[in-house]
């Protein structure tokens, strides 16, 4: 394979991926349709590599898709609307691009078939992560409307009895707690439906809590350490929802790069959904503590003790499939990955819409 397409490759882990490529001496082509909510403007990235050849263009259109796909050998599909918050009022958006937008990938390829498709999923698809009960049974993990309204923030267990989280690995059950994971999910049966129908070997890599240099700083929707770095190179404090205690797990964006070469090069792959994590889980109070002394900011996370529909309380990865079948280990730590994070910071400009993306949440009672 020489030439490879990746769908919103001009974002935050697409260009990424087109740079660990490109050093390994792949043609990389983008198809981006610039956003505003994520670049601003849809001029080029000043990040994205020169040697990447972007075509400007939504993901839904066909003629675009068709003309993005001449002459390429394998494609990476990363093109989405993120955010669990906004899928909930934005419906139809988000729908259009994830779920339509694949449909039209999906049908140039049945035409054009590839040597390998890559798409990008989500932990978002297992809602609640894996818990073990009392007894050692592994259990799933349950949150009702009425236990977040009087501040019970934990999940139980299906007869109410405490339980402790574990990693989740592919197998979980998938619960669809939004609009995003139900695209999400989708995006990757659909995938790998249409690919074993047509004989275009598929992965699908259910991405964790990505994090790095090049995220959407002016994107109330992206990344919640990327949210709350755009609040403190506002000077305000990080908003921090239940109490902060929920566990997730972040895995750096040059990792992820990583595993996307792998799910490329490996033919074992083919087929296969893996978790693409680091494999550690942290709180997200500590997440936000951690940015701040990244940041040398002094200013303490605001926990609000709100709620969100869609939220869900711990999911972090089991990455042992990954790890044995396409030989994925991470490599950078999370202070690592903070170090690095902060510097590219120093450097950055951040409009912070977080309070007006959490008012348009609360005035449609998707936030209590």
């Amino acid at each position: 394979m020489q030439t490879v397409l990746i769908t919103g490759g001009a974002g935050f882990i697409g260009s990424h991926v087109a740079d660990r490529l490109l050093a390994l001496g792949y043609r990389v082509r983008a198809l981006d349709a610039l956003l505003p909510q994520v670049h601003g403007s849809r001029k080029r990235p000043d990040y994205l590599h020169p040697e990447v050849e972007l075509h400007v263009g939504e993901v839904g259109d066909p003629d675009a898709v068709r003309g993005a796909l001449e002459g390429v050998d394998a494609v990476f599909h990363f093109a989405a609307r993120v955010g669990v918050g906004q899928s909930m009022y934005r419906i139809r958006d988000y729908t259009e691009a994830n779920v339509n937008g694949t449909a039209t990938l999906l049908e140039a390829l049945i035409e054009r078939p590839v040597e390998r498709l890559v798409v990008a999923s989500s932990m978002s698809v297992y809602g609640e992560g894996l818990y073990r009960d009392g007894d050692g049974a592994v259990r799933e993990g349950h949150r009702t409307p009425e236990r977040l309204a009087a501040g019970e923030w934990e999940a139980i267990g299906p007869d109410g009895e405490p339980i402790t989280p574990i990693p989740t690995p592919e197998e979980k059950t998938p619960s669809l707690a939004s609009i995003y994971a139900l695209s999400k999910y989708d995006q990757e049966r659909m995938s790998l439906v249409a690919g074993s129908a047509y004989d275009i070997p598929t992965v699908a890599l259910r991405f964790f809590n990505v994090y790095g240099e090049r995220q959407a700083l002016s994107n109330p929707y992206t990344g919640v350490l990327a949210i709350f770095a755009s609040r403190l190179l506002n000077g305000n404090a990080p908003l921090v929802f239940e109490d902060g205690l929920q566990r997730r797990d972040f895995v750096s964006v040059h990792d992820v790069a990583e595993a996307c070469r792998l799910a490329l090069e490996r033919p074992e792959a083919a087929g296969e959904v893996f978790n693409i994590g680091s494999g550690e889980d942290v709180n997200i109070l500590q997440i936000a503590e951690r940015v701040a002394g990244a940041l040398n900011t002094p200013v303490a996370p605001q926990v609000t003790g709100k709620f969100r529909a869609g939220d869900i309380r711990n999911c972090f990865a089991d990455i042992g499939k990954a790890q044995r079948l396409l030989g994925f280990e991470p490599q950078v730590t999370l202070e690592e990955g903070m170090a690095a994070l902060a510097d590219w910071l120093a450097g950055q400009d951040a409009v912070d819409r977080v309070e007006q993306a959490a008012n348009e949440l609360q005035v449609r009672g998707l936030s209590r």
